[in-house]
């Protein structure tokens, strides 16, 4: 919790200091310094203190310890500021900004790094792949920012060169689906000059020193950033891991090998073309040296002799449409090689942003079918800066910061003051000083230093920086905050002819008018254009689309640098001003970046240029949390049973106070005329917590209502879906009654029966009924076909009905296509011939194959010698056997088997077997029917595909067959595993 911190940490909050004086808060802010904490809270504005060291207070448990805490939980924080903007986002749909200001070397970079560090880190509990994929290039596009955009300067390490605003978009699930990045004023003028001590971007050493020797071979370049013009300043700043990383992060982003590949390119040609010299020879001049041009036109893929004729001449359209070319002077030059430097490294920028755009920004997005898309922004804009010679540059730069900390006075002070008195209530009015006639001095139209400087560039003829500065100390010279040499004779800080000083609401500037035109105007000329234009590099052709004008052409003066950020920054702010504001004040403690000097001159300097004492003024008299009274009804109203679900009071302001009173708040809060007033965040977050303990229950009665309406909306459904569905099946029963009435309606006249009759297909209700009646069916068609069976024929037919029920189809050939005599033995006694009589070969007791006969009674089986006038040899009675065995082929095999392991092997007949003569199924129709009738129950038959396994005297034997070429006769054979019956091969 912020307030259990202990006093010797000072207060966590200046809004709690016993008085509001500037000793006070500087002696606070110094205390919290020297013991590490860096973060104050001013309300819900942040006040960082750059701590020049790495500190552990940024780590995964850290984050979770702030993820959808209320800011007065925890110790103040970035992190409690980037939730409290997320929570008003996902709550209330509102889009937000984080806004980070302070002067440069204050930590602005890091504090925004940081922030969208914690944003990712909350968001997607998911791990949804398209959310990964989303932050992971907005996190990366940080650090090739940072690479192409921020360098060394004297007082910051890694100093943002560029104005950098970011809009994350957000689904109705809090999910980040996309952003854009918007870039102000790249300070392009660093790539051709640095002041002692600094350094051009990172992105030059980078690739110098990190580098692969083929990489830069590639390149023509060596990696001793001395040995380039453009580089010959500055230190090593870890460029080495990051050019690694920032490798690493084109590749994330989505950059294709052949696009890195083109940017590389151009920052090695942008380093050749510092290198390039000139000469004057008699009235011309010429490059000394040809190599670096040509290595210069390969890199840039263009022709060398057009990229010579860009340096050395300008091609120029006169009045009556001649095109003539005028060679340069070794000054011009000298400021067409730097302007071609810096303009193609400005492109170079500005299209990595608008690359990362493509990739990053929300593409197809329905409100409809996703739900709103709201907004974070975040902006990291280079801070306040006085140097030792101010230019065009920091001239920007602050006019910028002095437009943000109007919307900081508008939003904060004015906009607070003048809402109290809107609303009526009670409030000390508190003075403060308003900058708009300092952002008035520089941007309004006719009278400003912007307009003074569009109207000299636009003037015809030879107007020189001191022209401007004349005319500037003309129009302003009444202004109070303004002044130069001849306004103020007696100041010999400036200089006559070139100085003049703005009293910013940050101290006073003194700026020197030297080069302020030509930055102004921005000069590039069209040859260069035209030369990128017709670049063999798809990349290099993209970012001069401008360079498809003929010369001739006519074009529309382009607006001066001055107009086209001032018209970015006004259109910047009224982005901001639509979004709830979140503010980090970044202050610097010292210039010597010493991680314990605290300089109480610097630091005070800051505190009041920022209007920090005021802040805490107008939040100490003021109230933290204002809503609509229908919004904080709409909100609240479940925590209160005279508001739940709906109120009948008067008006809404009624309900409102009935919640207040409910919970105790009436000395915290106050009424205005259409809004409520909360005093302090503790109010708000109890009513927060009571809102979300009350959520679940909420939840789970809706739950309940609506699942019991879906509930009763399925009953209803299936009760008529039941009635549907006996309807239709007592329609199908029917229908299928009639379908098998028609079909078999005359089935008694026709010669089978109606057998040939094919039955319909029945519902499924019907499928057991239809199995039963095809049953009775087939029983009657039976019944009508045995009718007409001659008396005499019956035992044939029951013996064939016998066997076929006994083999169950196992057996393929089983003579039921032929007569069967049965009575075999009553021919043999009529003396018919010899062929005809029933007779097969056995095997006898010594293993030897020999004819017998069968005879099967209705009580014994007897074996038969036919040599012997068919003398019986055994006498078996019925009830002792106990099973049949055949197989499944042709040949005429049995098997009897008996009680007493003693069976009966025999083959039905010897020799060729004549065609329909199988006399297999005639002995088991005849024997299953005899057993039945002694023992009441069928005789088991088995048909076996192989050998038949069966006893013979107490051992176990098995039989086989086999056919064999010259067999005349079927015989058994003995062998190892029991008998071989040998067959005529066919």
């Amino acid at each position: 919790m912020a307030e259990l911190e202990g006093l010797e940490f000072g207060k966590s909050d200046f809004v709690l200091l016993d008085e509001v004086t500037m000793d006070q808060f500087m002696e606070n802010l110094k205390l919290r310094f020297q013991k590490g904490r860096i973060y104050t809270y001013i309300g819900e504005v942040v006040v960082s203190m750059n701590p020049y060291r790495q500190m552990d207070i940024f780590g995964k448990e850290t984050i979770e310890a702030y993820r959808g805490r209320e800011l007065y939980e925890n110790p103040p924080h970035l992190y409690a500021v980037s939730d409290a903007a997320y929570k008003a986002m996902k709550r209330r749909a509102k889009d937000t900004c984080i806004v980070i200001s302070g002067e440069s070397g204050a930590g602005k970079t890091e504090a925004s790094k940081y922030i969208m560090q914690y944003i990712a880190a909350i968001t997607n509990p998911g791990q949804r792949v398209e959310v990964e994929s989303v932050k992971n290039v907005l996190l990366k596009s940080n650090c090739v920012l940072e690479a192409f955009g921020n360098a060394k300067t004297n007082r910051n390490d890694n100093s943002s060169r560029f104005g950098k605003y970011m809009d994350i978009n957000f689904n109705f699930n809090g999910d980040p689906t996309g952003g854009h990045i918007n870039n102000y004023l790249l300070e392009k003028s660093r790539v051709v000059h640095q002041q002692q001590g600094e350094r051009n971007f990172h992105s030059f050493y980078q690739l110098l020193r990190g580098g692969s020797e083929e990489m830069l071979q590639s390149l023509h370049l060596q990696g001793d950033p001395a040995l380039y013009v453009f580089t010959r300043e500055g230190t090593s700043y870890n460029d080495r891991s990051n050019h690694k990383a920032v490798m690493s992060a084109l590749d994330v982003i989505g950059f294709s090998n052949q696009e890195i590949t083109s940017i590389y390119q151009i920052l090695a040609s942008i380093l050749l073309l510092g290198n390039v010299q000139f000469e004057v020879d008699g009235e011309s001049v010429q490059v000394v040296e040809d190599g670096v041009v040509n290595q210069i036109a390969e890199l840039t893929a263009t022709d060398p002799d057009c990229v010579v004729k860009s340096l050395l001449y300008r091609t120029v359209a006169t009045g009556g449409g001649e095109v003539i070319e005028k060679g340069h002077t070794e000054q011009d030059a000298c400021f067409g090689r730097e302007a071609f430097a810096k303009a193609l490294y400005e492109r170079l920028f500005g299209w990595i942003v608008s690359r990362i755009n493509s990739v990053i920004e929300v593409k197809n997005y329905n409100p409809v079918l996703h739900g709103k898309n709201t907004v974070i922004g975040v902006l990291d804009i280079y801070g306040f800066e006085i140097f030792d010679n101010n230019s065009f540059e920091q001239f920007c730069i602050n006019y910028c910061n002095e437009k943000l900390q109007q919307l900081f006075i508008e939003l904060i002070l004015q906009q607070e003051q003048s809402e109290y008195q809107r609303e009526g209530i009670t409030w000390q009015h508190i003075d403060y000083f308003n900058n708009q006639i300092i952002v008035d001095l520089v941007e309004q139209p006719h009278k400003g230093i912007i307009s003074i400087l569009d109207e000299a560039c636009l003037t015809v003829g030879k107007v020189t920086d001191t022209v401007c500065l004349e005319s500037m100390n003309t129009k302003l010279a009444q202004h109070p905050h303004y002044t130069s040499r001849k306004l103020s004779p007696t100041d010999k800080t400036m200089d006559f002819q070139k100085h003049f000083r703005i009293r910013h609401y940050a101290g006073d500037v003194t700026y020197s008018v030297e080069g302020f035109l030509d930055k102004n105007k921005d000069l590039l000329f069209q040859d260069f254009k035209r030369l990128m234009y017709n670049s063999a590099n798809p990349v290099l052709k993209e970012m001069w689309p401008d360079g498809q004008l003929g010369i001739t052409e006519v074009t529309k003066r382009p607006l001066t640098a001055a107009s086209l950020f001032k018209n970015s920054i006004v259109a910047l702010v009224d982005k901001l001003a639509c979004k709830e504001p979140y503010y980090v004040r970044c202050i610097k403690p010292n210039e010597v970046k010493s991680p314990v000097l605290f300089d109480d001159a610097r630091c005070q300097h800051q505190v009041a240029y920022l209007g920090l004492l005021e802040n805490v003024m107008v939040r100490r008299a003021g109230f933290a949390y204002r809503q609509l009274y229908s919004r904080f009804l709409q909100r609240y109203k479940m925590t209160c049973e005279y508001t739940w679900p709906n109120h009948l009071m008067a008006s809404d302001r009624d309900a409102v106070e009935a919640i207040i009173r409910q919970h105790g708040f009436q000395d915290d809060v106050a009424f205005g005329h259409t809004k409520l007033f909360v005093r302090t965040p503790r109010s708000l977050f109890t009513l927060e917590q009571e809102r979300a303990a009350l959520i679940p229950i909420l939840v789970l009665f809706l739950q309940k209502i609506w699942r019991g309406a879906l509930a009763r909306l399925r009953c209803k459904r299936m009760r008529a879906i039941y009635t549907i569905m006996g309807c239709y099946k007592r329609y199908k029963v029917k229908a299928h009654f009639w379908e098998v009435e028609g079909r078999f309606a005359n089935v008694r006249t026709t010669a089978d029966y109606g057998r040939s009759v094919e039955w319909p297909a029945p519902p499924a209700a019907l499928t057991q009924f239809h199995q039963i009646t095809l049953m009775l069916h087939r029983r009657w068609w039976a019944r009508q076909v045995v009718k007409n069976i001659p008396p005499s024929d019956m035992p044939e037919v029951r013996a064939k009905v016998a066997a076929l029920t006994a083999l169950q189809g196992e057996r393929k050939h089983w003579g039921v296509g032929r007569a069967w005599e049965r009575d075999y033995l009553a021919n043999v006694r009529i003396n018919l011939p010899s062929n005809r009589i029933h007779s097969g070969a056995g095997v006898n007791r010594f293993n030897k194959s020999t004819d017998r006969a069968l005879l099967i009674t209705d009580k014994f089986v007897y074996k038969l010698e036919p040599k012997k006038q068919y003398k019986i040899l055994k006498k078996l009675p019925l009830d002792v056997f106990t099973g049949l065995s055949t197989t499944s082929g042709v040949d005429q095999m049995l098997v009897l088997h008996t009680s007493n392991k003693d069976d009966i092997l025999l083959c039905l007949q010897r020799g060729e077997l004549c065609p329909n003569q199988d006399r297999v199924g005639e002995v088991v129709g005849a024997g299953t029917l005899m057993c039945f009738r002694v023992r009441k129950t069928a005789l088991p038959v088995k048909v076996w595909s192989s050998a038949l396994q069966f006893h013979m005297r107490g051992k176990p034997k098995s039989v086989s067959v086999e056919t064999r070429p010259g067999q005349t006769i079927a015989d058994f054979k003995k062998n190892r595993n029991g008998f071989v019956l040998l067959l005529p091969a066919n």
